[in-house]
């Protein structure tokens, strides 16, 4: 996020798209609900489904499946058209204008409505809401990441709010919430296959000098690795031999369950790091039980880029280690000592070959965590990035045109399918499923179809139906729901029996390599 939660209840407008708030970020989502109701704030949501945040916004635009930089080009068209940008921000602190101006110009509000299905009169209101308001704060989730279309889609959003002034300012920015609780932290500390941590790059020389000194190694590869979605093709065809899996659960989470299973079939060896022994790590040749979060000490950074302490309050059970611990021992025997003492002398590594985390210590996050970057200790953290200037000066418009998503529905498949997660359950149910509590109230899977479909289907609520796509097929049972859009089907990710994923598209977005979870073509049916 550029901006923190607090900063939430700050915004005059809120723009939410992509995102089932109140369901996968019950918390944050409250800072919402407060600015709506206590503050005045004006709720813009983009959704196709009549999620629960609905209720509390001014406006509800509701696209096709995969349309998002169609209908964020209209409304940038809107407030250039009607000159609601903010001219002295745009003129002073970006470049490219001209050029998003030239390619938005197409984008009017009878051509958005014919690719989107927004209606004109709506999509322009929002456009004046937005921009009539200041500050205002855009919240996005993967809902605008899942898509081969996904790098676009947020650079979209990016244009739009530095078109009206709201990146660097109070209650602005543009603000991704993050679906897990440590995916920021696991980024910043190089969980990539392009960066060292800071998101240092391994091509620059003075980074790759930098670790080898602080490692004791040397040639370091000057080249990126592999992508998570690109180990599993090279499994499948034999190029990749071994795969180490932590804290994941891919044969429930990757697209196209049938292929990805496939692919773990053909590695010679796999080793899964785990608190509970998931659908992948059944397939393990070797398993490594690690600590919960409960059980450890150590950070996490949270979706805010707040670093915070976490400190162990139980014992681990069993034969269970702290990940690093598993880690250095690992190295150790392939020939590589790490030695450390404990996490917080490992936190002191980071911030020696980190430029952002170089200003935190255990000490100073001791009672409150602080904003990276952070860059001496002194420093107090930063809240809001890109206050006076961004990273590379001036910040650059991108002009983006729409492409449709990888698949679209055909006479075959004439139903786009969507996925998402439920507020009783989490990612792949690896704990949230050994609650009997959370799975009294949401057990299995289902298909949410709207009452105009289900009657189409001649289907009724609570039966089985199946449901196919050109990679899989699953028997779930039929929620018949008002949240769903005629056309398009929901299916919760969750759930390894009737898994969602076995009919995903594993189409991948071209820069970030992130599947297309969001969209899909299926076929529905009364099962036999």
């Amino acid at each position: 996020m550029t901006n923190t939660i607090a900063d939430i209840e700050k915004a005059e407008v809120i723009l939410i798209t992509g995102s089932n708030t109140t369901e996968n970020h019950p918390v944050l989502s409250a800072y919402v609900k407060r600015a709506v109701t206590l503050k005045g704030a004006k709720l813009i949501v983009v959704d196709p489904r009549r999620i629960k945040i609905t209720d509390f916004a001014q406006q509800w635009l509701r696209p096709n499946l995969g349309t998002d930089v169609a209908w964020i080009n209209g409304m940038m068209h809107v407030i250039i058209k009607e000159s609601l940008y903010d001219v002295r921000y745009v003129e002073s602190r970006t470049e490219g204008f001209e050029q998003l101006k030239e390619t938005v110009e197409k984008y009017t509000p009878d051509f958005v409505e014919s690719v989107t299905g927004i209606p004109a009169e709506q999509l322009q209101r929002a456009a004046r809401m937005y921009a009539n308001a200041r500050p205002g704060s855009i919240l996005y989730c993967m809902g605008i990441t899942q898509h081969t279309s996904g790098t676009d889609n947020v650079k979209s959003l990016a244009n739009l709010a530095m078109l009206c002034g709201n990146v660097g300012i109070e209650g602005g920015g543009v603000n991704p919430l993050r679906g897990q609780n440590n995916v920021q932290g696991a980024c910043d500390m190089g969980g990539l296959p392009n960066v060292y941590s800071g998101y240092q790059s391994v091509s620059d020389i003075a980074s790759r000098q930098k670790m080898e000194q602080a490692w004791a190694v040397s040639d370091l590869p000057d080249t990126p690795g592999l992508k998570v979605t690109e180990m599993i093709p090279r499994a499948h065809d034999g190029s990749l031999k071994a795969l180490y899996v932590v804290g994941e659960n891919p044969l429930v989470s990757d697209p196209d369950l049938n292929h990805t299973e496939e692919g773990f079939e053909k590695l010679d060896f796999l080793v899964v790091q785990d608190i509970f022994l998931t659908e992948t790590a059944k397939k393990a040749d070797v398993v490594l039980p690690s600590t919960c979060y409960a059980e450890k000490d150590g950070t996490f950074t949270n979706t805010e880029r707040r670093v915070q302490r976490v400190r162990k309050a139980v014992d681990a059970p069993g034969e269970a280690w702290d990940d690093w611990k598993i880690i250095c021992e690992v190295a150790g025997r392939m020939g590589y000592s790490m030695n450390y003492e404990n996490s917080e002398e490992i936190m002191k590594e980071i911030a020696r070959v980190t430029p952002s985390y170089a200003g935190i210590t255990y000490e100073r996050i001791k009672r409150s965590g602080l904003h990276w970057p952070c860059p001496n200790t002194e420093h107090p953290g930063t809240p809001i990035l890109h206050v006076d200037r961004f990273t590379r000066g001036r910040g650059l418009f991108h002009a983006i045109d729409y492409n449709p998503p990888a698949e679209v529905t055909d006479e075959e498949y004439p139903m786009y399918l969507t996925t998402g997660r439920l507020l009783y359950q989490y990612h792949s149910g690896t704990m949230s499923m050994k609650s009997d509590g959370l799975n009294e109230r949401a057990p299995e899977s289902f298909v949410e179809i709207s009452p105009r479909d289900a009657k189409r289907y001649g289907l009724e609520n609570g039966s089985l139906a199946e449901v196919i796509s050109r990679r899989g097929k699953i028997r779930v049972k039929i929620k018949i729901s008002p949240k769903a859009v005629d056309g398009t089907v929901f299916i919760p990710f969750h759930y390894a029996i009737a898994a969602a994923n076995r009919l995903t598209n594993a189409k991948l977005d071209p820069v970030s390599g992130i599947p297309e979870y969001k969209v899909c073509a299926v076929q529905l049916s009364k099962a036999a």
